[in-house]
């Protein structure tokens, strides 16, 4: 491979959430990568400090012409580049959105498990979380239809938020799926909001479908949020980008954004995201192939050695998601177990709600010396479990 993801990089004392752990601690919960970004976006960064002046800035044509070719590029789906917004971040954007486009005690819609932070982004806002829980047989997940229905149209409830792909199932939504809920949040009038910020971390043979990219009839009804801090590593640099295709939508929330102070780029955001955007694609390439063969290792070595639980299979993400329904409905109780025991710092599901309370979600964006490590703790603190 070009890139070197075998490199330990230390990232202790560098002020990481991730690392803020004892020190035989081995942290794979929080979702960034312990792999340095593309050295096309470094070289970048170190052309703006070399100049020395960090004054305000602008975003560029520039940036959204990037956007939209690595779009096509990688997803065969060019937006029109006046349907892009550049905001701070995928979360400050959907509090803004919630805060601005939908009234107090209104109902936000999710499907449990979910993203553990759009349960705060709605509650902190003053809205209520109303969930269409995924159904989940088999080792897989499906959306209860008459369900989902049912608690769109209740009046209440004026937004959606979907995650696509799904944090922290791996589940790529496809397009018939992603129309379905479309047609039935425009028949409902409820706005949807995609969060698609794992789009780029897909599977080698898969791809994630852009909701912007459907039928206009179910887009004009839609703001799809993406970004470059999963995909590069760089959340950090706080950039995001906004698909909308309607005008009087884009307008609202730019309108939102800019009241919330969350439009402007910081010094390094620019460059950075343009070299990613426009750079990176061996980069994120081979960053597939080496997330694939650690996903690989992860679940063949749960078969051969863990029984009691269950690796399930995803299509995206560089998470994954653990089954240990045959040892615990309390993972968060489990998680603390093994952090105790072991070492191991995973998420627990608990946070996550729905099913979540039987299972742990792993960060699988790390050398595969740790993820090696991570199952030989795994495999001992489930043993001293049991025992």
């Amino acid at each position: 491979m070009q890139f070197n993801f075998d490199k330990i990089n230390d990232r202790r004392n560098a002020n990481s959430s991730k690392w803020q752990v004892k020190e035989h601690e081995l942290p794979m919960w929080v979702a960034d990568m312990d792999i340095q970004t593309a050295p096309a976006i470094i070289e970048a960064m170190h052309k703006d400090v070399d100049r020395g002046i960090f004054g305000y800035q602008y975003v560029p044509d520039e940036y959204y012409r990037a956007v939209a070719s690595w779009y096509k590029k990688e997803h065969n789906f060019e937006p029109d580049l006046d349907w892009l917004v550049f905001s701070n971040g995928v979360m400050p954007s959907i509090g803004s959105i919630l805060r601005h486009l939908t009234d107090l005690g209104d109902n936000v819609l999710l499907q449990e498990p979910n993203y553990n932070s759009f349960y705060n982004a709605i509650t902190s806002n003053g809205r209520h979380i109303v969930n269409s829980e995924l159904e989940y047989q088999y080792g897989k997940y499906s959306i209860n239809w008459k369900d989902l229905e049912e608690k769109l149209s209740d009046p209440q409830t004026t937004a959606m938020i979907v995650c696509n792909p799904h944090n922290p199932a791996g589940i790529i939504w496809d397009r018939e799926t992603l129309t379905k809920i479309g047609k039935l949040a425009n028949k409902h009038d409820v706005l949807i909001i995609s969060d698609e910020i794992h789009g780029d971390i897909t599977m080698p043979g898969y791809d994630y479908v852009p909701f912007a990219s459907l039928d206009a009839e179910v887009t004009q009804n839609s703001i799809s949020l993406a970004s470059p801090s999963k995909t590069f590593n760089l959340a950090i640099l706080h950039a995001a980008t906004l698909f909308i295709p309607n005008a009087k939508l884009r307008q609202k929330v730019e309108h939102a954004i800019s009241v919330d102070g969350i439009n402007s780029p910081g010094i390094m955001s620019m460059d950075a995201s343009i070299a990613a955007y426009t750079e990176g694609h061996e980069w994120l390439t081979e960053l597939r192939q080496y997330i694939q063969k650690n996903r690989e290792y992860v679940e063949d070595f749960a078969k051969k050695n863990i029984p009691d639980i269950k690796v399930l299979p995803a299509q995206a993400t560089y998470l994954a998601w653990i089954d240990c329904s045959k040892l615990t409905d309390k993972s968060d109780e489990f998680n603390q177990f093994l952090r105790d025991k072991t070492g191991l710092y995973l998420a627990e599901g608990t946070k996550y709600r729905g099913n979540g309370n039987q299972f742990l979600r792993m960060n699988l964006a790390t050398p595969k010396s740790n993820v090696e490590d991570a199952m030989q703790r795994l495999a001992k603190g489930i043993t001293e479990y049991k025992a």
